[in-house]
């Protein structure tokens, strides 16, 4: 009963992580996180000057990353500034390791 109780659990967090890793799936998503990894943060604009995709595909891949909490975004002036915001995802995404370590092994 208890190692079904922890395939239950893992299983819960996959879903839970599921959005996550499609995220993250995406080689310009990637690159976009690594961008935003070498500063605290960017504008779209600046984003697109450093990306071969132009400023609509840069704000598509950044809603996505936005929507999964990802990266952050505030607003100064009429300009909207991106950042990383990757505790929240991370902590889920150890949870899930260390349930399906202990579902698995």
């Amino acid at each position: 009963m208890n190692n079904e109780m922890e395939h239950n659990g893992a299983i819960e967090l996959f879903r839970k992580s599921t959005p996550i890793f499609q995220a993250l799936g995406d080689p310009y998503r990637q690159d976009i996180i690594m961008l935003l990894s070498n500063h605290d943060r960017l504008s779209v604009n600046e984003i697109t000057e450093k990306s071969k995709l132009s400023r609509p595909a840069i704000s598509h891949h950044l809603k996505i990353l936005r929507e999964v909490g990802l990266v952050a975004a505030s607003k100064q002036g009429t300009t909207r500034f991106y950042s990383l915001q990757l505790e929240d995802s991370v902590a889920i995404l150890k949870h899930l390791l260390e349930k399906v370590e202990e579902a698995c092994f």
